[in-house]
């Protein structure tokens, strides 16, 4: 882990020493892959001294780097297909476990009465949600398309 650069050491890191060094003292020793980058952000919206400007150029800078998350994760998937010749099956049973987790909450929803009153339920409801839209259907269909070759 020695050879992984903290948040301080990135280009993000440059930006929020020159803007928000108050900021940076509080994240600088974290890894960026230890969910900083959304501390950094909530940081940086509540920050009453950076200008609107200098927020959204944070903003921009951010979702280059979750950008370019995804896409060396996108690569992942090509370069286990090129090496074994086959899908990643743990995957594609994530996948599906997140997605028939999706739609038996909304069959419960729809046809169980009960369930709607179990605030249980309705958290678990939530966290399936979350990682069915933001997790599963982001990586998948966000921002890429197949290409048959």
């Amino acid at each position: 882990m020695s050879d992984k650069k903290k948040f301080k050491d990135t280009k993000l890191g440059a930006w929020l020493g020159t803007n928000a060094p108050k900021v940076l003292d509080v994240v600088g020793d974290l890894l960026p892959d230890q969910g900083a980058l959304g501390v950094v952000k909530n940081l940086i919206q509540g920050d009453p001294d950076l200008e609107p400007s200098q927020k959204a150029e944070f903003a921009r800078m951010a979702f280059e780097l979750e950008s370019a998350d995804r896409a060396s994760a996108r690569q992942r998937e090509v370069e286990v297909v090129k090496a074994t010749g086959k899908v990643d099956w743990m995957m594609m049973v994530t996948g599906m476990v997140g997605l028939l987790s999706f739609l038996f909450t909304i069959y419960a929803v729809v046809y169980i009465d009960s369930v709607r009153e179990n605030e249980l339920f309705i958290h678990l409801m939530g966290m399936i949600e979350g990682v069915v839209i933001g997790n599963i259907f982001a990586y998948y269909y966000g921002a890429s398309v197949k290409k048959d070759k």
